[in-house]
């Protein structure tokens, strides 16, 4: 029996290209050429627009965050070139880009917010999404599906924070991402308990690290595009 997002898993593979420095980028230009497959991507999206996604189960948070990953993607596709998802607006994209799931029209910031983060709470949610930049967890080759999504999202964050867009140790302590910043009541509500959770996903030598000078001393993020058009370097301390 094929996967339920095997449309997407397609797609994924065929324009996400994984980096020797851990990054995952997406070949934008490419999918923009492709008149098959951004019809593809079109035909998968829409197949979300009566589907019924209000239960709280594992088969629907990897539909909602697939569409949500999805339709950031079209997004980029439709105004491409553009160095960052933020170009041409004040804050961002996320409450004007809309789409028809689940029987009503929903932003992604409601997808994100008010459907995932309020449905299931854990801080997974921001391993499953990918806001199109370069310090955003990496977009997977491979769709969320239900019976793999505890072990793919594990993966998800483990690379991340063992990332320097995730953790980065200085001399004075922890510069972390701001999505533990931004969301900090998702791991835990307290800088001590974003620590737990990087230590529970830290390979042994960054948790050492991390246990000899616990404090956050800083957030980074850099909102340029994931392109695979430009390799980028890592973020430096």
């Amino acid at each position: 029996m094929p996967a339920e997002h095997a449309a997407w898993t397609r797609l994924l593979k065929t324009y996400v290209k994984a980096g020797s420095d851990g990054l995952t980028r997406v070949d934008y230009a490419g999918l923009a050429a492709s008149q098959a497959d951004r019809a593809a991507l079109d035909a998968y999206i829409a197949g979300f627009a009566d589907r019924d996604m209000s239960a709280k189960t594992d088969g629907n948070f990897a539909a909602w965050a697939n569409l949500y990953n999805a339709v950031t993607v079209r997004h980029i596709v439709e105004r491409y070139p553009v160095k960052s998802i933020k170009d041409g607006y004040l804050t961002g994209p996320w409450k004007e880009v809309k789409v028809q799931a689940g029987g009503r029209e929903v932003s992604l910031d409601a997808i994100e917010h008010k459907i995932l983060r309020k449905t299931w709470g854990t801080p997974e949610v921001h391993y499953s999404i990918n806001c199109a930049s370069y310090s955003c967890p990496n977009l997977p080759a491979k769709a969320w599906e239900a019976a793999s999504l505890n072990k793919d999202l594990d993966a998800a964050a483990r690379v991340y924070i063992n990332h320097n867009r995730g953790v980065t140790v200085t001399a004075k302590g922890l510069k972390v991402s701001e999505i533990y910043n931004w969301f900090e009541a998702d791991f835990g509500d307290s800088k001590e308990a974003v620590i737990q959770h990087l230590l529970s996903y830290a390979e042994p030598d960054l948790a050492a690290k991390i246990r000899a000078n616990p404090k956050i001393v800083g957030y980074q993020y850099d909102w340029s595009l994931n392109d695979a058009a430009k390799l980028r370097k890592p973020v430096k301390p």
